[in-house]
């Protein structure tokens, strides 16, 4: 990547041809060797971090004038800190053990900053001036470092660089799932999970994709995909965008333990209670955590109404939620589940919140209450759950 990036962008190739100490870490430009003087007036050597756009995998521009920094707070020659920098006492996570940002800073020139290079040199002017004067210091010591980090992705996540967020989505990185059934909420999870940096997804769907579902599924619709297997266009629609997702033609049955092997954690988005119970138990018996996801809407002359449901069940108490009965087992013909009313709206907004429960689980969102079954009614938007 390092030099891809020097040879496309012209303001990385002058700070690397001028001699600064260029390198990559987690999507954020590095900039090592920064000298610069403690409250002792000693030389101590920091660096600088900056946030990147990526325009295309190859070409990146300017954030914002703001700059994350590896040291202490740098001082003027008498020793007093200097007074323009702005900012604060900070922290950012990054790949590299040795780089550790202590503080952020904002000095923004009338202006502004035109590119990375003039960010740079301003900053280097402010921070490094007085250890260069004191101690001759040279920041240009034309270091080459890049921190190679892997990614399921095949395009830079800097929407988790840009929010400073790399050490939560640290919590996905082992994390195998598996979507059984990749319906109208199905369709949606898979949608959301496939930009979780989780390590693999696996979804289980043998059905056809028609004409209806082009109703109730995400992103682009191509007439192409009708008449195929739903394995075959979820497929197709996710694996240019990461590594590790696969859809596979087929159910998930009571003896399909092999298929799960080495899963982490379930969704289940099956409309029929049959499937679900046999589904249920092969996961509890696994002790494989997961979220049954459901939908019970009808209409009766009037407006649809209804309830979103989110249930949890965790691998050690699984057995005791199931028995309470939360989700339906059955394939009552009269039960309003099987109405089948689905509507994308809907359908994720019922994949959001099987999402954030397991975020929530996860650590990745805050969860106050700890609900384990979640009920959200159409009729007023009340939320309620039980814990």
């Amino acid at each position: 990547m390092f030099h891809q990036l020097v040879n496309h962008n012209d303001d990385i190739r002058r700070l690397v041809e001028k001699g600064y100490a260029v390198g990559f870490d987690s999507n954020y430009l590095v900039i090592r060797d920064i000298p610069y003087l403690d409250k002792n007036k000693e030389l101590q050597i920091g660096a600088f971090i900056s946030k990147l756009i990526f325009i295309d995998q190859l070409h990146v521009q300017l954030d914002d004038h703001q700059i994350f920094f590896c040291g202490s707070h740098p001082c003027q020659l008498d020793g007093s800190p200097i007074s323009n920098l702005g900012g604060d006492v900070t922290n950012l996570p990054l790949a590299s053990e040795d780089l550790v940002v202590q503080r952020s800073f904002s000095n923004k020139p009338q202006s502004g900053f035109a590119n990375l290079f003039d960010k740079i040199e301003s900053y280097v002017t402010i921070i490094s001036g007085p250890a260069i004067e004191l101690y001759n210091a040279n920041p240009f010591t034309f270091h080459i470092s890049e921190t190679i980090t892997e990614s399921v992705f095949k395009f830079h996540d800097t929407l988790t660089s840009r929010a400073e967020i790399g050490d939560l989505a640290m919590k996905f990185k082992d994390e195998i799932i598996a979507i059984i059934g990749i319906g109208g909420t199905g369709s949606y999870l898979l949608d959301f999970l496939v930009k979780t940096p989780v390590k693999e997804i696996r979804g289980f769907d043998s059905d056809w994709f028609h004409a209806h579902n082009t109703f109730r599924s995400p992103g682009k619709q191509e007439e192409i995909e009708l008449g195929k297997r739903k394995a075959e266009v979820y497929q197709k629609r996710y694996e240019g965008f990461r590594q590790n997702v696969t859809i596979y033609p087929k159910f998930i049955l009571s003896d399909s333990e092999q298929d799960l092997g080495g899963v982490t954690f379930a969704f289940v988005c099956v409309d029929k209670g049959s499937s679900r119970k046999k589904i249920f138990d092969l996961l509890i018996k696994m002790h494989i955590p997961f979220i049954d996801a459901g939908m019970g809407l009808n209409r009766d002359k009037g407006p649809i109404s209804g309830m979103l449901r989110t249930t949890y069940y965790s691998s050690e108490l699984g057995q005791e939620v199931l028995a309470k009965q939360l989700a339906p087992m059955n394939d009552d013909p009269d039960d309003v589940y099987q109405n089948n009313i689905q509507l994308s709206e809907l359908n994720a907004l019922n994949a959001c919140l099987a999402v954030i429960k397991y975020k929530q689980l996860r650590g990745f969102y805050v969860d106050d209450n700890a609900f384990y079954h979640i009920l959200l009614s159409l009729n007023d938007f009340h939320l309620g759950g039980e814990w």
